[in-house]
């Protein structure tokens, strides 16, 4: 058995695409998932299956919430090794006295190009900050989540790829989480 987190992008946000976690996790239970677990509303789902490829399980979720609940809702699916690596590639949090409530991790849907990290390196998003890898991008935001355009929907945009954000308080319990199953 693999275990898998699925990052749900754009539900239960501002009344729209109105999923309870409970008829998530049932419904996801039906198609054969095992151990399925939530964590707060926004969408972090943890499975377990028999299928190791994360798109493949992606692809699964996406067609049966869009079956029983009627929302198309992008999803990136990532492993325990992909939350280990953004505890220990965070180039933020060598900063001394960083705002932990600042930092946020955008989870990309598949590997970048090196010509997509330059296209985005070289876009101007001050006063926020950026550092990306393959398949993550550490967000420092100056002011909050809220007031940048530095947000999914740009990612995306400039990209062409699925992205999904998740604070760092998040991204810690997730990781604990993980961990405990």
């Amino acid at each position: 058995m693999t275990t898998h987190l699925a990052l749900l992008r754009g539900i239960n946000v501002s009344g729209h695409n109105m999923i309870k976690m409970e008829a998530l996790k049932t419904t996801l239970e039906a198609i054969g998932f095992q151990n399925v677990q939530t964590y707060i509303q926004s969408g972090n789902v943890f499975i377990d299956t028999e299928e190791e490829n994360a798109a493949k399980v992606g692809f699964q979720i996406k067609q049966e919430i869009f079956k029983v609940f009627g929302h198309e809702v992008p999803i990136v699916v990532i492993g325990a090794a992909d939350l280990e690596a953004c505890l220990k590639n965070n180039p933020f949090l060598k900063e001394k006295e960083i705002d932990l409530k600042k930092l946020y991790v955008a989870f990309i849907s598949t590997e970048l190009r090196s010509d997509s990290i330059n296209d985005l390196r070289i876009s101007q998003f001050k006063p926020d900050e950026a550092s990306i890898d393959a398949s993550r991008i550490y967000i420092k935001y100056a002011v909050g989540a809220g007031k940048t355009r530095f947000d999914q929907k740009y990612i995306e945009k400039k990209l062409n790829v699925t992205a999904t954000i998740r604070n760092w308080n998040t991204v810690t319990q997730l990781l604990k989480m993980f961990q405990e199953r």
